[in-house]
């Protein structure tokens, strides 16, 4: 800085100079003595400028300290009466060197504030951000039951005797009333939620009409009650529908309570047993109330598509879940698959693309279900494409029988392929799942703009958005079986392959354990389809059976599981595995006495994989959820990447105990 002041000084005088010397110049010529003269001159005016640069130098230098920092510009009239209270405090001592008289009023001690550590002043200021070169400090500081926002900087002073000393300028502002205010505004926020009792008509229908309207105010006085200490309002707009607008301070108590109404409401029973399980959607974070009843719209969306009986959250970014640990009953009617039959023959017509894809390492299920669309396309007139790593699944045997049918052939494609080749009409129909990061191909559903989503698993936080068709029921026991419904409106059981059959009866067969798990009357119902359209139970039993090596090391996998919580059966394994293999291992270890549910876990490549599986009792995709899986509520599964096993099995103890604790 020094050397530029000097810099810009020296260019005048330099001018000044080369002025004088070029008149002494030309007065040489014209006469010697008026030259001579002109000399003295401008030797007298260099030197009265040389005096006067260096005195302007040394007035510029003073001016930029008072400017920069220091003691002295601490002291300086520029600071003393600044608005906002100030103090200088040394960064390597931590000694209060000045403050400003707004600064003293704030302390406590008044007098004698100055050579005091900056704890005893005020206790537990940080300087780190002032260190890390920051202008603002990233917190407020509550002192004296006053917050404050601090801003400031470091300055190094270069006055002889300072040596290595760093000083920190700081100004604080009183932002207590601001603050407060903030924080009535956000506790004052408006939140809406939707309460719709799911299953109104089984209530309905399972007491006499006498009694129906007891039942409702049973319900009601439940839902009133819980909502009482909340300040808010709550009133019916719908025979089974609830609107409830309370303020956000009211949201905490319903999270830390888990939103007790959901087990409050259950206490009410009509005739033949049945219980009232309620669904609610939150939502909160929003410009105005209209966004505020999209999002509480979503949300019971969402929970009505993970089973119901739970209470789902959505703000402006994410989901929030609470509950929903109950066993889903079947609930869906045959209306619905009828209707969904029909708008995907109309998009299989309208198209003039047909791809099908499922999930990554593809399982039975998904090769069936994307069977059943093949044969509808058929059907239409059309010749669908399978979306599918031929060398990543656990459907070798199946599709080496599909591939040997004519109709398949050119039939399975991989998702580089299908991605080059999908036009502006193309229809691509996603099975056996429905979040966008599990599909076998994301860029090939990012590229097609009419997408068809045919499920069974509780949706995720994460799930595919656009979609021209969405058939995602979470009481089915499986995508195999929604398949077969809808076959069962746009084929006759003739039009069916043996094969395609066969595919579908393995899914349904694989997901509900030989039908022995999540298995209602619709089930039964698809498999008797399944049947008469010339599937064989044996050929599908032989399709399931494994080698030798398989079973050994899948009691090997066994004898490394220990019991958590006395249920709970845990294998943590180091070693890699094949996915089918631990999937297995995790249903074999339901067969023993007292497990209500196992999870396998084991290394793959830089990361963790696991399996859980359940017999009702314990929901495992709620636990598996909490680790970034899914699946539905006895079976799931995910990928912990980047961890050890060590690492992933402390992550699924504190999301079992959570689980239990909740």
């Amino acid at each position: 800085m020094n050397r530029r002041i000097a810099r810009i000084l020296r260019t005048n005088l330099t001018l000044t100079t080369l002025c004088l010397v070029a008149f002494v110049a030309a007065a040489i010529p014209v006469d010697i003595r008026l030259a001579a003269g002109e000399a003295v001159v401008a030797v007298i005016v260099i030197l009265l400028g040389l005096r006067r640069s260096r005195s302007t130098q040394q007035s510029m230098r003073q001016y930029v300290e008072r400017v920069n920092g220091g003691i002295d510009s601490a002291r300086s009239s520029n600071t003393l009466y600044a608005p906002l209270p100030m103090m200088v405090f040394d960064v390597n001592t931590d000694e209060v060197l000045w403050g400003n008289e707004g600064f003293v009023q704030l302390t406590d001690q008044k007098d004698g504030v100055f050579q005091m550590k900056m704890d005893s002043v005020v206790p537990g200021f940080n300087k780190h951000w002032l260190l890390e070169g920051k202008r603002e400090c990233p917190d407020l500081v509550t002192w004296n039951h006053h917050l404050y926002r601090v801003f400031g900087s470091l300055t190094h002073p270069e006055e002889k005797g300072r040596g290595g000393e760093m000083l920190a300028t700081t100004y604080w502002m009183d932002v207590t009333e601001l603050e407060q205010a903030r924080s009535t505004l956000e506790l004052t926020r408006p939140v809406v939620a939707i309460l719709m009792v799911d299953n109104y008509e089984e209530l309905m229908k399972a007491c006499p009409e006498s009694k129906r309207s007891a039942v409702v105010a049973a319900l009601e006085e439940k839902l009133n009650t819980w909502a009482a200490d909340s300040g808010g309002l709550i009133l019916g707009y719908d025979r089974d529908r609830y609107l409830f607008l309370f303020e956000e301070k009211s949201y905490p108590d319903f999270v830390e309570h888990r939103f007790s109404v959901l087990d409050s409401v259950r206490e009410v029973v009509a005739g033949e047993g049945v219980a009232a399980t309620l669904s609610i959607g939150v939502g909160r974070d929003a410009e105005n109330f209209d966004d505020l009843f999209k999002n509480a719209t979503l949300a019971l969306e969402m929970a009505l598509s993970r089973g119901g009986d739970q209470a789902v959250v959505k703000d402006k970014l994410n989901f929030s879940f609470y509950g929903g640990r109950s066993k889903a009953t079947e609930k869906r009617t045959k209306v619905k698959s009828r209707v969904m039959a029909n708008a995907l023959g109309e998009l299989i017509e309208d198209a003039r693309q047909v791809y099908v894809m499922g999930h990554k390492y593809a399982d039975m299920d998904a090769l069936g279900a994307a069977a059943g669309i093949c044969a509808i396309a058929r059907k239409k007139g059309k010749k669908a494409q399978i979306v599918m790593d031929l060398e990543n699944n656990a459907v070798h045997p199946m599709l080496r029988k599909l591939q040997e049918q004519p109709e398949y052939a050119g039939a399975f494609v991989t998702g580089s392929e299908a991605f080059l080749k999908a036009q502006a009409d193309t229809l691509l129909v996603v099975v056996d799942t429905n979040r966008p990061q599990s599909v076998e191909s994301e860029s090939l559903l990012e590229s097609c703009n009419r997408v068809a989503v045919i499920d069974h698993h509780r949706r995720g936080s994460s799930y595919i958005e656009k979609m021209a068709l969405n058939y995602h029921e979470p009481y089915a026991s499986s995508a195999s079986e929604l398949v077969t419904e809808l076959l069962q409106y746009l084929i006759e059981p003739a039009d069916l392959l043996r094969a395609e059959a066969e595919a579908l009866l393995a899914g349904i067969v694989l997901d509900t354990k030989n039908f022995t798990n999540r298995t209602g009357g619709r089930t039964f119902e698809a498999a008797a389809y399944l049947r008469r359209a010339g599937a064989d139970t044996q050929e599908v039993q032989r399709i399931f059976q494994s080698d030798l090596k398989s079973m050994i090391t899948r009691y090997a996998i066994i004898r490394q599981a220990e019991l958590y919580h006395e249920d709970m059966a845990i294998a943590a394994l180091d070693e890699e595995y094949e996915r089918v293999t631990a999937a297995k291992a995790a249903d074999e270890m339901l067969t023993l006495k007292g497990v209500q549910a196992s999870f396998v876990l084991y290394k793959k490549g830089d990361g963790v994989y696991i399996s859980a599986r359940s017999l009702g009792e314990v929901n495992v995709q709620v636990i598996v959820e909490a680790l970034g899986g899914g699946g539905n509520s006895t079976t799931a599964g995910g990928e912990l990447p980047g961890r050890t096993v060590a690492e992933a099995k402390k992550q699924l103890l504190t999301a079992i105990d959570n689980y239990f604790d909740k």
